[in-house]
């Protein structure tokens, strides 16, 4: 449903789901000045962020539950260096990196410098991760320190992703191997938050990959578009020592959860996929892997014990299921 130009509109949210869903993000397609409006709960307003084509909230539902919420014009949106819950960029001076951040997680892909580095080339599309035990955002602050491999309070960069998959990468599958790009080229950020941030990555005459991250949730949104569209696709996770791997194929989900090497804890990786389109669960080249057809598109999530949120893998594996259901039970979203 469009809306241009409102005064005033009232959004009626429901959660069908048996369960409470926090930071779940609501999405309202309008068009017009998005920057003039405002959403009210209860007579308190609540952080938006305009895309090109819908405006986006955040709301903590409970199960069963619903929620109204007030829409209203007014000045135009001036965001507080405080609102922004994710970050994301192009990092120059690490050998082309590209790093991105909510109050939960982050990660990195590498760029074309890495390649050529004299010290230490790699060439991998893998997704690294840093684990994190602060809700603030710490990319560039360990960045300028280049400190970020020991734990000074809020976490540290302690997976070793190498030429793997690392957590979350993708490949294609040709007749039963794994055939990855280079390192990518060129990276586009679309939408820099508060609430969501969306960038590309540029794998040329490869992949165009596109990561969404929300505030508040563990689990990124991956969508990759490969020039051969006619076979599977293949997405996985690094193997590691002493390390549980659990798979639900029924569910659409494969995770790991095993001891952080070189630092403390454990550490979870995760990934989500639509299980109707899941053609098998294999191994190859170091890597756990779940192939799938086309179009790639699946959900990677990362958890640490020492970040506060979950003391176990079974509270883990809790949210997995719970995050599987609510990628097939969007809220649903009533404008009137």
């Amino acid at each position: 449903m469009l809306i241009a130009a409102i005064a005033l509109a009232q959004v009626i949210v429901h959660n069908d789901l048996p369960f409470a869903r926090a930071s779940e993000t609501i999405e309202i397609p309008l068009s017009g000045d998005l920057s003039r409006i405002h959403v009210f709960r209860d007579g308190k307003e609540v952080l938006t962020q305009a895309l090109t084509d819908r405006l986006i909230f955040q709301t903590d539902i409970p199960a069963k539950g619903e929620q109204t919420f007030d829409l209203r014009s007014g000045e135009p949106h001036q965001y507080k260096k405080e609102d922004f819950r994710v970050y994301g960029r192009f990092v120059r001076e690490r050998f082309d990196d590209f790093a991105w951040e909510n109050d939960r997680v982050a990660h990195r892909m590498y760029g074309a410098a890495l390649e050529t580095w004299q010290k230490e080339p790699l060439t991998s599309s893998a997704v690294d991760v840093w684990l994190k035990r602060t809700r603030r955002l710490i990319i560039n602050d360990w960045y300028m320190l280049d400190d970020y491999h020991h734990d000074n309070g809020e976490g540290g960069d302690f997976y070793s992703a190498g030429a793997s998959r690392g957590c979350g990468g993708v490949g294609l599958w040709r007749d039963g191997h794994l055939v990855v790009s280079k390192n990518f080229r060129n990276s586009r950020v679309i939408a820099a938050g508060p609430i969501r941030l969306i960038f590309e990555l540029e794998y040329p005459g490869f992949e165009t990959k596109r990561i969404t991250l929300d505030a508040g949730q563990n689990f990124n949104r991956f969508e990759s578009h490969f020039p051969d569209t006619t076979g599977p696709y293949a997405a996985g996770m690094k193997k590691f020592a002493n390390t549980e791997l659990r798979v639900e194929r029924q569910a659409g989900w494969m995770r790991a959860w095993g001891p952080v090497v070189g630092g403390s804890g454990h550490f979870a990786c995760t990934l989500v996929f639509d299980p109707a389109a899941i053609q098998d669960v294999t191994e190859a080249d170091g890597n756990h892997l779940m192939i799938a057809r086309q179009p790639a598109i699946y959900y990677v999530g990362t958890a640490w014990d020492r970040a506060g949120d979950f003391a176990t893998v079974v509270d883990w594996d809790r949210y997995v299921e719970q995050w599987a259901q609510r990628v097939k039970s969007p809220l649903k979203v009533e404008v009137k």
